[in-house]
């Protein structure tokens, strides 16, 4: 399944390094000996976790579904314009974050409010809704960081 869900991202435009060069840039800085290489592991064991691929499977269904106009109004005006108000993209990154505890929700929150890299060209892309694909890698971004932090400060959570 993991590959499932990586060639889906792969489709929307984004890629496991992309992703893992955000967690880089997260945690480069408190992980000793961190590598690109190590940040793209991580990510992949997010990847594994059931509870992350159903969020991706869920999330990036209902962006197709409203770049084909196929929601009933009006969550697809919701979806289509992101609406600020409209939260359900966040909550479903935020189950995501959860898989390894409230660093990945302060991780979350600082990678969402940024717009790093990949996140930045995702968010600007005209060409199809991303409503929920930002927050989505977003989410996975933090998750994998947390997990780096929690292996490496000996925290039991990073398996």
């Amino acid at each position: 399944m993991d590959e499932t869900v990586t060639r889906l991202l792969e489709k929307r435009g984004v890629t496991l390094s992309r992703i893992a060069d955000l967690v880089f840039d997260l945690q480069h800085a408190y992980v000793t000996g961190l590598t690109r290489e190590i940040a793209e592991e991580s990510v992949h064991h997010v990847l594994r976790k059931r509870e992350v691929q159903n969020a991706i499977l869920t999330g990036v269904a209902l962006d197709m579904l409203a770049e084909r106009d196929e929601l009933p109004e009006p969550l697809l005006t919701r979806v289509k314009t992101d609406e600020p108000l409209f939260g359900m993209d966040e909550v479903l990154a935020l189950a995501i974050t959860n898989v390894y505890g409230s660093i990945g929700l302060t991780n979350y929150g600082f990678v969402d409010k940024m717009k790093m890299g990949v996140l930045d060209e995702i968010h600007h892309r005209q060409d199809q809704v991303n409503t929920f694909l930002d927050d989505i890698v977003a989410g996975i971004a933090a998750a994998a960081a947390a997990r780096l932090a929690h292996d490496a400060f000996g925290a039991d959570a990073g398996s």
